[in-house]
């Protein structure tokens, strides 16, 4: 692998990491204040209000600058806002205004960092190795997932949510310095209108039906998703002893991870999003595993084999955007697929409650079950998804499956997107 695509790996990692830090803090420093449940909710809703509503503009963003320059302000914002909160919770003042401010601020900022680094991603390796890079940052993060909730944990018990908070602060400056240190140039050409320039992403997807399929179809999977991650720690609470089963399923969770990445790391099939949809089922079986035989034993297993199935279809699917969407416009197409998963997983984690009075806990696993596994097939059941072949050419020379129809006045100020 290149020197810059190492230089991201060191980056991420670190940020991933700092990641769990931030999560466990927050959850200590304001329940321990005094704050409650009530004062978390409104920090964590503020949190993703402000990804929904940034995150189309940063892939904007992303497709106008270098993307490293983008990720470079993104970072030093996050490190500014974090330090804060560290410092506010270091002299025993809780105020949940500023809190709620600054983490406007940070996750603002954040939802600027993703589109641009979807964009980097495929300019720092050669178009041979970009699955295997998508692969190598798929399981660095799953490691990170897994090791980074654990030392937060430690750490916060033994040293207070100050210092996860400031260890967050630090990994963000870290990974600001590694994306400074990223030489690789993006081709950029003449700025237009804003409205024109996120009409030209929209219609880049509407243009391919695998992609169009894909973001309505992971929509609908993320709502299912969101419900069933509300109940399953219900489940392992009441029926599987306690927090220690929470711990052992997260552990599975993780340990799949890796397995998928590793496998997306090896097996390269000439049509990859195929394979990743075949993949994706699996999921299916983690939530009804909870149902039936709702063993700790069998839910492990299930969590190992769906996250698997999970996380080698996020390899295929980044892959596939990087093979097949021109890169002036993946920045902008990475947004709407972030903002799905922003918008779909807070819509289920609202749902699980009603449905779970309504239905049971156990009835609404099933269907949500049913749910992951008829989105995954509706995906395959559009020809483009099926035929996705890999290029093995960059992404510039990619056609869309049909003609998008005629521009709208504001998306003819870009011009034809699909023009060499």
């Amino acid at each position: 692998m290149s020197r810059d695509f190492r230089l991201l790996t060191i980056g991420q990692g670190l940020s991933w990491l700092g990641n769990a830090f931030q999560t466990v803090a927050l959850a200590v420093a304001v329940i321990s204040t005094g704050g409650g449940a009530r004062d978390f909710g409104l920090v964590m809703a503020t949190n993703i209000l402000t990804l929904l509503a940034g995150t189309l503009f940063g892939g904007i963003w992303a497709d106008r600058l270098q993307p490293q320059r983008v990720m470079v302000a993104s970072d030093l914002i996050r490190f500014v806002a974090t330090a804060g909160i560290a410092a506010m919770f270091a002299t025993g003042g809780y105020h949940l205004a500023l809190l709620c401010a600054l983490t406007v601020v940070s996750a603002g900022a954040g939802s600027f960092f993703s589109p641009a680094m979807s964009s980097l991603k495929p300019l720092l390796v050669p178009a041979e190795e970009r699955q295997k890079a998508n692969a190598t940052l798929s399981l660095l993060q799953s490691v990170c997932g897994v090791a980074g909730p654990a030392t937060a944990g430690i750490t916060v018990a033994a040293f207070g949510a100050p210092a996860g908070f400031t260890i967050n602060a630090i990994s963000f400056l870290a990974s600001l310095v590694a994306a400074a240190m990223i030489r690789v140039r993006a081709p950029r050409g003449p700025r237009t209108p804003m409205l024109g320039e996120l009409t030209a992403g929209l219609r880049e997807i509407r243009s391919r039906d695998w992609l169009l399929a894909n973001l309505l179809g992971a929509t609908t999977y993320h709502i299912a998703n969101g419900v069933i991650l509300v109940l399953v720690p219900l489940v392992a609470m009441e029926r599987l002893g306690g927090p220690h089963a929470i711990g052992w399923i997260a552990a599975a969770e993780g340990l799949g991870g890796v397995i998928g990445s590793a496998i997306g790391m090896r097996f390269r099939p000439r049509r990859l999003l195929l394979a990743g949809l075949l993949a994706l089922p699996l999921m299916s079986v983690w939530a009804l595993a909870y149902v039936w035989p709702g063993t700790l034993a069998a839910i492990m297993i299930g969590a190992v084999i769906g996250y698997a199935g999970l996380l080698f279809y996020d390899v295929a699917w980044d892959t596939s955007l990087q093979e097949n969407v021109p890169h002036r416009f993946l920045g902008r197409v990475a947004s709407w697929d972030y903002l799905a998963s922003f918008l779909a997983m807070p819509v289920g984690n609202m749902m699980a409650a009603p449905l779970a009075d309504r239905f049971g806990i156990d009835r609404t696993l099933t269907m949500c079950a049913a749910v992951l596994f008829t989105a995954a097939v509706a995906m395959l059941a559009v020809p483009g998804s099926r035929r996705l072949t890999r290029t093995g050419r960059p992404a510039e020379d990619a056609e869309p499956d049909f003609p998008a129809p005629d521009p709208t006045p504001a998306a003819t100020l870009v011009g034809d997107p699909h023009r060499p």
